[in-house]
């Protein structure tokens, strides 16, 4: 399965953003997804999980009350909504298949992640 995350940007602190994910070569409807994000000098961290169905979600700390993931699995689509960004949310950001309970990448490639910087 390749993924590509795409939607990100320069945006002013308190805007919002959303985050798309395509993926290609078969559909990843049976998985739980999940966003991560590589701040400059940082290693890569755990942001939001989904899972197959889109029935359950839970998120970081940190973008509680601010993010949503959600799927579209006719589309092989993973998003992510992104309100109230703040300059700590500056990362690139990538999606992946995920072990919907540990939230860990199930496959261990990552695809084409998309860059967000918010600026103060």
């Amino acid at each position: 399965v390749q993924l590509q995350a795409f939607g990100g940007g320069l945006v002013q602190a308190g805007s919002s953003l959303r985050l798309s994910c395509a993926a290609s070569g078969r559909t990843f409807s049976g998985y739980g997804m999940g966003w991560f994000r590589q701040a400059p000098g940082k290693e890569r961290e755990f942001v939001a999980a989904i899972n197959w169905n889109g029935g359950r979600s839970y998120y970081t700390d940190s973008v509680k009350g601010r993010f949503t993931i959600s799927r579209d699995n006719a589309k092989n689509t993973v998003y992510l909504q992104m309100n109230n960004l703040k300059p700590e949310d500056t990362a690139v950001y990538y999606c992946a298949a995920i072990d919907y309970g540990l939230g860990s990448n199930l496959f261990g490639s990552w695809g084409r992640g998309t860059e967000l910087t918010v600026s103060s």
